[in-house]
């Protein structure tokens, strides 16, 4: 891993595509796209002044040949640690703080109908189970109950489960994770005890989604669909269901590398690409009056 604080692209795409090469999770796709950032690098369209100009063109080739949008060469304006992961968890801790936990709304609507945004993220567990505990459990007596992931840009895989677990009444296969070209899989289940209270799995329940929910947001979303437990109203989201690590590769940039695949247990797939197909397809500004609608006539019935 380069140190270099001015910029030289070499050491920088050579680190690229080392990680693609060793942990991307279609090793040749990795080939693919390590064959291509070296040409590139070689062809001279990597020779830019800047860190940020960079990024944006690394980034565009290596979504050129599956539009993988976790792959990605992210450029951050203060310098990162060079410790792995450490880039993206310094860059979402402010946010986290910021947002009462990721639970940044917790309200009650006309007709006995609670509204819980989680944005802008679903933070690492470890941080994140009181503050979602606490808002789950403050929306457990509702009538009825949306979840707002609209500016939800994904998180932890592990957050997805605990969510899920406060909105079903038993133990529920959730998804797979197959790693690294099928060679080992990791299940993921909601919880049998959860802190607090449960909304449970019978009362009214709609996700609501955008454009820019993304990720382990949209595996919340598209698990309470498959699950028949949700109804997702809004727009179809972004389409990112491959888990990733980060690795800084200059003191200002982290290349990104998906290292799994996701696979439902209801459909065999994901939404990779596709995005979560709303149940009730409106703009996401509209979303929530429509959702509140939908929830009072059921509750009314």
């Amino acid at each position: 891993m380069t140190t270099l604080t001015k910029l030289q692209p070499a050491p920088v795409i050579d680190e690229t595509a080392r990680l693609l090469t060793e942990h991307y999770v279609f090793p040749e796709t990795a080939k693919q796209l390590a064959d291509l950032i070296q040409q590139r690098l070689a062809e001279g369209a990597y020779d830019v002044g800047s860190a940020e100009e960079l990024a944006r063109l690394v980034t565009a080739d290596l979504q050129s040949v599956n539009d993988d949008k976790h792959l990605r060469l992210r450029y951050h304006a203060d310098p990162v640690s060079p410790e792995q992961g450490a880039a993206t968890l310094e860059s979402i801790r402010l946010d986290f703080d910021t947002s009462l936990g990721g639970a940044p709304r917790v309200e009650l609507l006309g007709g006995g109908v609670a509204v819980v945004e989680l944005a802008p993220m679903l933070f690492p567990l470890d941080w994140a189970a009181e503050p979602l505990s606490a808002a789950l459990t403050l929306a457990s007596r509702a009538r009825a109950l949306i979840v707002d992931l609209r500016d939800n840009r994904g998180g932890d895989p592990d957050t997805v489960a605990f969510v899920c677990s406060y909105l079903l009444d038993e133990r529920t296969h959730l998804n797979t994770m197959y790693w690294r070209s099928g060679e080992r899989s990791e299940q993921s289940w909601s919880l049998p005890h959860v802190p607090g209270a449960r909304f449970g799995g019978s009362r009214p329940l709609y996700v609501l989604s955008s454009d820019r929910t993304f990720s382990a947001a949209e595996e919340l979303a598209y698990d309470l669909q498959q699950l028949g437990r949700a109804v997702v109203v809004g727009e179809r989201t972004r389409g990112g269901a491959h888990p990733c690590k980060g690795w800084t590769v200059h003191p200002h940039l982290e290349a990104t590398v998906p290292t799994g695949r996701a696979i439902n247990p209801v459909s065999g797939t994901n939404w990779e690409g596709t995005g979560v197909q709303p149940d009730v397809p409106c703009a996401a500004a509209e979303s929530l009056d429509r959702a509140h609608a939908l929830a009072l006539a059921r509750v009314a019935g």
